[in-house]
């Protein structure tokens, strides 16, 4: 197929703000291709590649410039050759010659097929073409079940992974992607609840967790084999070989958890989130960390147990999970549909130093890699996970860093980030210093005061509450907004959206 093609359905989605039609749009699309273009146009229309970064960035993507072709002859498949070339070139002279590259790739493109592929590599493709909405064309396209087309990418790594089976075999295609061990899932995420009368109103009667701020990892187990994966679905086995043993000893031959790492003070109340993030490190003396910094896991769910458990209702997971855990290793746990023993439990959480608490529905399954409301976190003080898009030159005691930091929500519908206001609040001179080396690292573009930096830094922001601000293109602002911490473990694609940021603030 003609790469134009694929340009054109995006343009055209891009155009629209209507769900059914942007769908309808992909779904058409998808009929047309062949087998062997079906995982690389869906990541193009997700906004990502097959190759992952391609090495360009924004300044070396604004020094090469091509004249434009006038017709188009680029096929998809000639764009990830392209991309693939890319991505290998490595060594002395590599900046010089992916430029060169890059620049043979422009000029074959015309001038909305570079406009698409210039916000391709540098991973800013603004649309509406989300994975939400390929998933949907996906289903439409072949009249598959759309959970069932959901399910195999949360389970199979997303729809790229699983557009070619899908669209070649049917829902046939979809088996190979059920849960299988030593294949990271994309854990389940939740929503944000104002309060526990609000939780307990919507789920009715739930199990209440304690909500922890520390490392979230998932552990396969297979025998004496043992992989612990990170969010980002690394494996950082090594990093923590008491979690490791621990589940080593389990009494289970074939399992998957879910859980936390905390690192705990004597007293077993829990370090800051950094001092645990200490632990996953890039160089590491794993044995002197572990003296002085070891790490306790914490489960909250099973997923597989001598087979998958995603699709059972919680509690028997959780059920399941307390006969073959320890009791200290599970995370402290309650039932109840009474809003006062919720208001106690999240008062016992708080007290002993944790965030808050989680509330699930007792008959939900588990979502992998879905924010559903069957999970609701409740924290005392309103905090979002926000990307930073700029920041500006500090003044006086801060001159020479970067400071003033400008927040951004991951927009679904529009594509990009939505503004949410700046803030310097709560930055110490430990975390000015390390933002101004990684922005500048980062940096796209600047003006006399301000930074722009790629959108892929997690901060995590606490607030008093969302006004509207005619101020900014989203027309919402954080009231007293302030850094609480950055979040390493977490990309750009899981800050928080500014649909959920619409609805905290009572406009959906």
């Amino acid at each position: 197929m003609l790469f134009a093609n694929l340009v054109e359905t995006s343009n055209r989605i891009s155009a629209t703000s209507k769900r059914l039609e942007k769908t309808a749009l992909l779904s058409s699309l998808f009929r047309q291709l062949a087998p062997e273009e079906a995982d690389i146009a869906v990541a193009f229309l997700s906004g990502s590649t097959r190759q992952g970064r391609i090495g360009i960035g924004y300044v070396a993507l604004r020094d090469t410039s091509a004249p434009p072709a006038s017709a188009p002859t680029l096929q998809i498949l000639e764009v990830d050759h392209f991309l693939s070339q890319l991505a290998a070139i490595s060594g002395p002279g590599s900046e010089r010659n992916r430029r060169e590259l890059l620049g043979r790739l422009l000029a074959r493109a015309t001038p909305e097929e570079q406009n698409f592929l210039k916000r391709l590599v540098i991973g800013e493709l603004r649309q509406g073409a989300l994975e939400s909405l390929v998933l949907d064309a996906l289903a439409d396209a072949t009249n598959i079940p759309v959970d069932r087309v959901r399910r195999a990418a949360m389970t199979g790594g997303g729809a790229p992974a699983i557009a070619r089976a899908v669209l070649e075999s049917g829902e046939a295609g979809l088996a190979q992607f059920e849960i299988q061990l030593f294949c990271p899932v994309q854990p389940m995420l939740a929503q944000t609840a104002d309060d526990v009368a609000q939780a307990v109103g919507e789920l009715g009667e739930a199990a209440l967790e304690y909500k922890f701020d520390g490392a979230r990892v998932q552990v396969h187990k297979s025998g004496d084999q043992i992989a612990v994966f990170s969010r980002q679905m690394n494996d950082v086995s090594a990093a923590v070989p008491e979690v490791v043993e621990g589940v080593r000893a389990l009494p289970a031959r074939d399992l998957i958890l879910d859980g936390e790492v905390l690192s705990l003070t004597r007293e077993g109340r829990p370090h800051p989130f950094q001092v645990t993030m200490r632990r996953f490190g890039r160089k590491l003396d794993v044995d002197r960390l572990r003296a002085e910094l070891p790490v306790t896991p914490f489960w909250f769910d099973l997923l597989y147990v001598n087979g998958p458990l995603i699709n059972e209702p919680q509690r028997a997971r959780f059920a399941e999970l307390t006969r073959l855990a320890p009791q200290e290793s599970l995370v402290p746990h309650v039932v109840t549909a009474r809003p006062d023993e919720a208001e106690d439990f999240l008062r016992s959480a708080l007290d002993r130093g944790h965030e808050g608490i989680m509330a699930k529905a007792l008959d939900a399954g588990y979502v992998a890699g879905a924010r559903g409301q069957s999970w609701l976190k409740i924290k005392r003080a309103h905090t979002l996970d926000l990307v930073i898009l700029a920041a500006e030159w500090g003044n006086g005691r801060r001159h020479g860093w970067l400071s003033n930091l400008h927040l951004g929500a991951r927009d679904t519908e529009k594509g990009g980030f939505a503004m949410l206001g700046k803030t310097f609040k709560g930055l110490t001179d430990e975390m000015l210093r390390w933002q101004t080396e990684q922005f500048l690292k980062i940096e796209v573009a600047r003006d006399s005061y301000t930074v722009y930096v790629e959108p892929k830094i997690v901060a995590e922001i606490a607030f008093n509450e969302i006004q509207v601000s005619p101020r900014y293109k989203s027309g919402l602002a954080l009231r007293f907004a302030r850094v609480k911490r950055y979040r390493p473990d977490k990309s750009a694609a899981e800050s928080d959206t500014f649909e959920m940021v619409k609805k905290l603030a009572g406009l959906k």
